[in-house]
């Protein structure tokens, strides 16, 4: 657990000494970042439909490797076009999704790794060429 000190910073936990008084001011939560900060609701709501689909299907490939996961993801209707950086990671492969519509910026950052297999949400820029602008991978 980590708390805000009066700096500003995030780190652990400070204890207080045997006979001091904790501080009586609120700790207030820090701004979120990353796709927190950055996508609407509609995107969120859109985002964890396309999570739990990606994942479900990703779950079922054993030995996921780029070709694998790309027949996978063309098989929920995810064109080319919208798979971009499949890389082969170890026994894991990496790749991104891109769901930008109407101004939206939503993509997904995804880990095919059969039973362990995660997507998360990111951001990429509004227009143009993919590219990710934001993501926190745990």
């Amino acid at each position: 657990m980590s708390t805000r000190t009066q700096a500003g910073r995030v780190g652990p936990p400070e204890t207080i000494a045997p006979g001091e008084t904790p501080p009586a001011d609120p700790i207030e939560p820090a701004f979120p970042t990353g796709p927190e900060a950055e996508l609407d609701d509609r995107d969120w709501c859109v985002s964890a439909h396309h999570e739990q689909r990606v994942i479900a299907a990703l779950q079922k490939v054993a030995d996921p490797t780029p070709v694998k996961v790309r027949k996978t993801l063309n098989g929920l209707g995810y064109p080319d076009e919208r798979i971009h950086h499949l890389k082969q990671d170890g026994k894991k492969t990496r790749f991104h999704l891109d769901l930008r519509e109407d101004g939206g910026r939503l993509c997904e950052s995804g880990l095919a790794a059969g039973a362990v297999s995660d997507v998360v949400p990111c951001v990429a820029v509004a227009e143009g060429p993919f590219e990710v602008m934001s993501e926190v991978r745990p």
